[in-house]
């Protein structure tokens, strides 16, 4: 088995495996787009000895909004092997390449949808996205609100909405940030249409990407960056309610409809969504915003098979300003004092991209950790939200 990246001779193949693997068939004015945006240098393939491809992923170059930051991602996707190539190392080979990858191209974290949670734990990746998922019938929806702008149907306009949503992806940490590309192909490849919300300035302030069909109103994406924003569009959506028995949307885990409703008793599920994983500890750590506060520092193992430049003992130095910085024992000359943290990069990705609290973690058996260590890191960690609205 060899690993490399795909060429244009191998996209036939590519989308032979996709298409088994996946379970569909592509359709061939699809097929054209793919071509067309198809750039080998972001697929990596195992191959045999006969050159056959064994097995493949995507690495798609993106950028991801952390704690108020933006930083470079590596999205893994399509990640598929044919049959008589699985239980034989493939992924786990193309998983490490892609690791190796990342971290030179300056992609700190990485982020993939999972089929199972459970195989890319082993890898270092960790749940860090959970969404909200409602079915609301007309008597569940919030009463009309008394707000002085407007709501307007428009087409699929990426100019009127996108910092709209850039201010409410920036709000959480591992929405995306997104490009001019991203929202032509991904974000508007489902039909459906497009209600904006203006503030009484002509302002917008909020939209919702939706369909209507079979009475059930679909919400696509749902972007509220104040509450006169959330409230308008919620007057939107009741002005269906002679058209529609049912509303089905997805939402952030920490959306508060429940508390705003008369009737809370509509259907909830909370579903576990993406993972995430941080690629080069130090790179991330020099880039991630922690919370304010005297200069102090914490000495810390860090543990990572599959990322062995993210091994090693660390002291991890807080600034007054929030910014810290990772520095290993040997290169700092610090002595051979005992950790005061001990952990795997899979438990600082929970700690720092996934909203788990240390005290949490520690109680869980995840972060082997000194009462002072865990409460330094309490200080220092903020409490931020995480969604993602996209998939990949």
């Amino acid at each position: 088995m060899h690993i490399r990246h795909l060429t244009l001779e191998d996209f036939d193949e590519r989308i032979a495996l996709s298409e088994f693997a996946f379970q569909f068939k592509m359709p061939e004015r699809r097929r054209e787009e793919e071509l067309a945006f198809f750039r080998p240098a972001e697929h990596i393939g195992a191959f045999d000895q006969q050159g056959r491809l064994l097995s493949a992923l995507i690495l798609l170059p993106l950028r991801v909004w952390v704690n108020g930051t933006s930083m470079s991602m590596g999205g893994v996707a399509g990640v598929a092997t044919w049959p008589e190539a699985r239980r034989h190392g493939c992924v786990s080979r193309l998983l490490h390449q892609a690791l190796r990858e990342m971290r030179e191209q300056g992609q700190t974290v990485s982020m993939l949808h999972p089929f199972a949670f459970s195989f890319y734990r082993k890898y270092g990746w960790e749940m860090t996205v959970e969404r909200k998922k409602y079915e609301l019938e007309p008597h569940h929806f919030p009463g009309k609100s008394d707000v002085a702008g407007t709501v307007e149907r428009i087409g699929t306009d990426t100019a009127v909405v996108s910092h709209v949503y850039a201010k409410v992806a920036a709000r959480y940490t591992g929405t995306l940030d997104r490009t001019e590309e991203w929202w032509t192909r991904k974000r508007w490849n489902t039909p459906g249409l497009v209600a904006v919300y203006r503030n009484a300035q002509g302002e917008p302030e909020g939209y919702l990407h939706y369909q209507v069909e079979n009475r059930v109103m679909t919400v696509l994406e749902w972007v509220a960056q104040t509450e006169d924003a959330r409230g308008g569009l919620w007057n939107f959506v009741r002005n269906h309610d002679s058209m529609i028995d049912r509303v089905l949307m997805t939402v952030s885990a920490d959306d508060p409809l429940p508390f705003l409703v008369a009737d809370p008793r509509f259907k909830q599920e909370l579903q576990p969504y993406f993972m995430s994983r941080i690629v080069d500890a130090e790179a991330f750590v020099s880039k991630y915003r922690f919370a304010a506060g005297a200069a102090e520092e914490i000495l810390v193992r860090l543990s990572d098979v599959h990322a062995p430049w993210n091994e090693g003992m660390f002291r991890l130095i807080f600034q007054a300003d929030g910014e810290a910085i990772l520095i290993r024992v040997e290169e700092a000359g610090a002595d051979s004092a005992p950790a005061a943290a001990i952990l795997d990069t899979q438990t600082l990705t929970a700690l720092l991209l996934g909203g788990r609290r240390p005290g949490l973690l520690s109680a869980a058996g995840r972060l082997n950790a000194e009462r002072a260590a865990i409460d330094t890191l309490e200080r220092r960690i903020p409490r931020y939200r995480t969604f993602l609205m996209d998939f990949f």
